[in-house]
Order: C-alpha cells, then sequence, then structure tokens
C-alpha cells in the first residue's frame, strides 16, 4: 500500500472534481493514498480478513471512479463521507456474500455468525458498521493532524511529547533522558497537544 499523504481525511471539492477524469493518475493517487487506509481498517474490523479486505479496498475504489463521471456534490444530500461509507458498505457486504458460496468447511456457528455479520452490514438503518466508519475516521485524522505537526517540529521536541505521553515514560526519566528540567517536559507536552488540536480543527474544516 503507498504511503499515506496530508490529504488523509480532509477530500476538497477540487479532488472530487479532478477525479471526473479516469486519466488524472496523480489525483486518483492522491485519492487511494487517502482513503485505503479508512476502507481496509473498517473492512478488516468487520470481520473480514487481509485479502478481502485487500479487496474491499480495491473493489470500492473502483465502485468510486464507475460514479465519478456522474457524480455532483451536492452538501443538501449529505457529505461524502457518508456516500463513500455506503460504498465501503456494500463492498464488504459483497465479500460476506462470496464467503457464504465459497464450499468451506465450517461449523454451523462460523456461518451463522457470518450471517449476522452481513445482515447488520446490509441494514443501512444499523449503527454497527457507522460506528467503526467513525472511530476509524477520527483515528485516521488524529494521525494526520500528527504527522503534520511531527514535519514542523524539531525532533527533540516530537519524542520528548511522545516518550512521555504515547510511551508513558515517567516525566523524571524524559527529563533525565533529554538532560533537561521536567518544567519543560510539561511545556513540551503542553505545546504539542495545543498544536496537534488545531490540526485536527483545521483539517476538520476540510471535510465535506
Amino acid at each position: 500500500m503507498a504511503k499515506v499523504t496530508d490529504e488523509l481525511i480532509p477530500t476538497r471539492a477540487t479532488l472530487l472534481h479532478r477525479l471526473k477524469n479516469w486519466q488524472d493518475q496523480s489525483s486518483w493517487q492522491e485519492f487511494f493514498d487517502t482513503y485505503w487506509k479508512l476502507i481496509y481498517g473498517v473492512a478488516s474490523k468487520s470481520g473480514l480478513n487481509d485479502a478481502e479486505a485487500q479487496d474491499v479496498v480495491q473493489e470500492t475504489i473502483i465502485s468510486v471512479a464507475k460514479h465519478m463521471p456522474t457524480f455532483k456534490y451536492d452538501p443538501a444530500l449529505g457529505s461524502f463521507k457518508a456516500w463513500l461509507l455506503n460504498m465501503t458498505r456494500w463492498r464488504i457486504t459483497d465479500q460476506l456474500r462470496k464467503r457464504r458460496r465459497l464450499p468451506t468447511y465450517v461449523s454451523s456457528d462460523e456461518a451463522d455468525a457470518d450471517i449476522r455479520i452481513c445482515a447488520k452490514m446490509m441494514d443501512p438503518a444499523s449503527e454497527c458498521l457507522e460506528t467503526l466508519w467513525n472511530a476509524e475516521w477520527e483515528k485516521n485524522l488524529l494521525d494526520a493532524a500528527i504527522d503534520k505537526v511531527k514535519r514542523r517540529l524539531d525532533p527533540q521536541n516530537y519524542q520528548i511529547f511522545d516518550f512521555y505521553v504515547n510511551k508513558e515514560w515517567p516525566p523524571e526519566k524524559v527529563a533525565k533522558t533529554f538532560d533537561i528540567s521536567m518544567g519543560q517536559v510539561y511545556l513540551a507536552k503542553h505545546r504539542v497537544t495545543e498544536m496537534i488540536a488545531q490540526e485536527v480543527k483545521k483539517l476538520d474544516k476540510n471535510i465535506i
């Protein structure tokens, strides 16, 4: 899979317009880089294996491509986020249907579980997939914000934040490792946390 870019989650109307041209490879690559991780994560957490989840990614992108020539973004009809969720939903149910048709040796309990999952995925009123989708969306949005902040910061400043917040090192250990005061550790945490929060807000404003 390609490396995720800055446009991890926010989708601009200009990008959607460019996607109407199937030959615009750079725009389609940008779209793929933006959404494959989200689609794959939701498919995987819906009960699909790696191969099935990758198929969902490919089939969803293909489905989006088929709809793009006539696609018109209208905020009054719903967000692009919701539209892409529905496209992903049907590709996941397709994979579950294929699984049920394959001649495999599975217990009745396993077969019943697949049927129940499929039913939840197919039901537009079900909150099962939407909950997964929103959780993955927020995670990727945060990842995008962190990535942008990391590239603006001095590496050591981010490391101080990372060791203290993510790796959960005691502040005393962080201070000793970087030969700084504990006050500087707390300050680094505050500054980086604020920067990430601001980036999340900026990215969130670009979502359509």
